[in-house]
């Protein structure tokens, strides 16, 4: 049935009634919010560990890093390792959660700043946030079952079959040389770039496919609650364990099988016979690459300061019993992300080598080798692997979702229906959860690609890390300026991007907009691996086809023999500088920009600043800084020139801060008690006794070996990614 065999079938089906049960189970235990939305506060390390790797790994990672690597080399792993390097910040940052004592992260913009309006803003934009997110997973798992259940080409219908004839004429016209294409065969190109026809289709219909995981977390996420998601994790974190490595075997296997190795280890010499030394750099200055260092370092920094602004973290950490559960289970579930992340790129690198030619889209490769490599052995491993990658999606969207419904009840509904039931506040969340999940689902279908929407929403934080860093150690950071910080980033972000596009539709069209970056060939001089003879040969078998056809076509290319050096030219695709999907065709020919307006870069381009001749990642990279930056320079700039907030309530705000928290409630109450009464009783703690504006802490025996024992997993990570791709060099 739809190309899976009755024993895949039965594995997804008991997967499914297992996180049912779990959630009717979990149902029982919830009387009042903290319940249904923290769990009640009682999870140790393990259910952390886990609860963090959970909500940090859906059907997306997996799938997006072997989409990237795919298409870049190992260098695509970055789309998965941006926080890496910020990672030990975690485990100092993780006890803030705990310390705030709060139910929601927008809790903390009422408190810091008392505003319930920012409060509200922030339950709004976390909500919205989540919702694409959920889409993005939900995205993700359907391309995937799409690459596992394709059409034959006998089985396409007659559209469908019109669409693949364009997908291979785009193919052949690819391959040509564009300095010595014709003029008729340039402009063809140019039109099917836009159209983008496809080459796959598949039995199951996305759309239907996305409705049914959204059915199944409602029916457990929306009845347990935050205790059944995080169950539900513990479960998903073995099963994405087991996706991680299940793979690489079998792909070992066929590539030492199809290459002639003794074993199945011999495959890391064959991909580095085989596939060019580029597709080894873990760090590239190529303009032909997405992922280049500079690109790297900002998207790392903007990815970075936005984690803690998810409302999912303050869930994460704030559900935990004491703050070392909270540290170590947040820091150590985002480390074990970080090594799988790695098995999934070394998977990346032979799905080039099995599949370059084979597969088109990227974002299908994790489905087709499932059919591929797992379908063979005929044990249900297709369906396991499906379970994994559902049991991947469907744990982070219960988080996700219970974030949110948490967000809008305590920021958005309670300040307008106050003094209700706590039982009324969980039967509206669950209300809201089941909302949550239908839009994620309605969104799902908003992208062209994973890569576009996992850019989206590494930058969709940007608007509140300003307030929320400086205003976690700077008093001077007072309403005023966060306010102006957040409407900064919220126009350059969000407003403009969005709105001159809604209003003024024409300016789709308008051509001045729709200036690309300049197409290159990039030329450089290496040595021919397998898979360069391999290329070589097929534009000679191409160019003898089309020869026969009596066309138009450039010098036939010289025959490659392994180890002999050669000048490699790689096309650099012209890409919008304007319009974040691109610029595209409609059916009536005409040509419009898609996405949403890049504002900042219409700036630079006014201020001389010719971007056309950038490289498209220099220009994402200065667009990124922008966002990032100002929104801080507003907020300490205006921070200076204004007077502080209520000393009272900064002063409970920052007593709170100091006092660690107690894993006996009761104590941690009276604790918090004595604090409010004398708030500098602990100000011997601070780094910076004197000071009235910095609230810097001195750190613990806890805090330095701790951190400094994150930076060395973080070297040892560095050095085993480094270690697995030189393997057989």
């Amino acid at each position: 049935m739809f190309g899976l065999s009755w024993l895949d079938i039965f594995v997804i089906i008991s997967y499914f009634l297992a996180l049912v049960i779990i959630g009717f189970w979990s149902m029982r235990r919830i009387r009042q919010q903290e319940d249904y939305f923290l769990g009640g506060r009682r999870f140790g390390r393990i259910i952390q560990l886990f609860a963090s790797f959970g909500s940090g790994t859906n059907s997306t990672t997996p799938v997006g890093v072997t989409t990237t690597t795919f298409r870049n080399g190992i260098s695509g792993i970055w789309s998965q390792f941006l926080g890496l390097f910020i990672t030990p910040f975690y485990w100092i940052m993780a006890p803030w959660m705990r310390r705030m004592r709060l139910l929601t992260m927008g809790d903390f913009f009422e408190e810091r700043f008392q505003s319930k309006k920012m409060a509200g803003l922030y339950g709004i934009f976390g909500c919205v946030g989540f919702v694409f997110s959920i889409a993005l997973g939900m995205a993700a798992l359907s391309k995937t079952i799409v690459g596992i259940t394709p059409k034959t080409v006998q089985e396409l219908s007659a559209s469908e079959t019109i669409e693949y004839q364009k997908s291979l004429e785009l193919e052949r016209l690819q391959e040509l040389d564009s300095e010595d294409m014709t003029h008729e065969q340039n402009q063809r190109l140019e039109q099917l770039l836009l159209e983008r026809p496809r080459k796959v289709y598949s039995h199951i219909n996305e759309d239907v496919l996305i409705w049914i995981v959204g059915l199944i977390v409602i029916l457990y996420a929306v009845t347990g609650g935050l205790e059944a998601a995080f169950l539900a994790d513990l479960i998903q974190g073995v099963f994405i364990i087991f996706l991680s490595v299940i793979f690489l075997p079998f792909a070992w296997s066929r590539i030492s099988n199809l290459y002639g190795g003794g074993n199945m280890f011999d495959a890391f010499g064959i991909l580095h016979e085989r596939l060019p030394q580029s597709f080894f750099e873990v760090f590239t200055a190529s303009t032909a690459n997405e992922f280049t260092w500079y690109y790297i370092v900002a998207i790392a920094f903007m990815a970075g300061l936005g984690v803690p602004i998810q409302p999912n973290m303050m869930v994460i950490c704030g559900a935990a019993k004491s703050e070392n559960s909270a540290r170590v289970g947040f820091t150590g579930g985002l480390f074990m992300k970080r090594f799988c992340t790695i098995l999934w790129g070394l998977f990346g690198l032979s799905a080039i080598l099995l599949y370059s030619g084979v597969i088109d889209n990227s974002d299908l490769i994790w489905g087709h080798a499932t059919r591929d490599l797992l379908g063979s052995a005929k044990i249900g491993l297709v369906g396991l692997m499906i379970a994994s990658l559902m049991a991947a999606l469907m744990s982070t969207v219960a988080t996700l979702m219970i974030s949110a419904s948490g967000l809008i009840i305590h920021n958005i509904y309670r300040p307008f229906f106050p003094k209700k039931s706590e039982e009324h506040y969980v039967k509206v969340g669950r209300i809201i959860g089941f909302l949550v999940v239908i839009g994620g689902a309605l969104g799902a279908t908003l992208f062209d690609t994973i890569l576009q929407m996992m850019k989206f929403m590494w930058g969709f934080w940007v608007m509140y890390t300003a307030a929320f860093w400086v205003g976690i150690k700077w008093r001077r950071a007072n309403r005023k300026a966060a306010w102006a910080s957040i409407g900064t980033s919220l126009i350059i972000s969000y407003l403009l991007p969005i709105l001159i596009p809604l209003l003024f539709p024409n300016i789709r069209t308008n051509t001045y907009l729709h200036q690309m970056t300049e197409p290159k060939n990039l030329k450089q001089t290496v040595v021919a691996r397998d898979y360069d003879v391999q290329q070589r040969n097929k534009e000679i078998l191409q160019w003898d086809n089309m020869s026969d056809q009596g066309k138009l076509l450039s010098p036939k290319p010289d025959p490659l023999r392994t180890g002999q050096s050669f000048e490699k030219i790689e096309f650099i695709t012209p890409k919008s500088i304007y319009w974040t999907q691109g610029i595209k065709i409609r059916s009536n020919k005409e040509v419009y920009g898609a996405g949403e307006l890049n504002v900042c870069l219409i700036l630079f381009q006014a201020l001389g600043w010719d971007l056309s001749k950038n490289p498209h990642a220099l220009n994402e990279t200065i667009n990124v800084m922008i966002r990032t930056l100002l929104p801080f320079i507003i907020l300490i700039l205006i921070g200076m020139c204004t007077k502080v907030d209520d000393e009272v309530k900064l002063n409970h705000f920052f007593a709170k801060m100091k006092t660690k928290v107690d894993e006996d409630p009761q104590k941690d109450v009276q604790k918090m008690q004595e604090s409010f009464q004398n708030p500098q009783r602990n100000d011997h703690l601070k780094l910076f006794p004197k000071s009235k504006n910095w609230e810097f802490l001195k750190w613990d025996r806890e805090d330095t070996l701790g951190f400094l024992a994150a930076i060395g997993i973080d070297i040892a990570i560095i050095a085993f990614l480094y270690f697995v791709v030189s393997i057989g060099k």
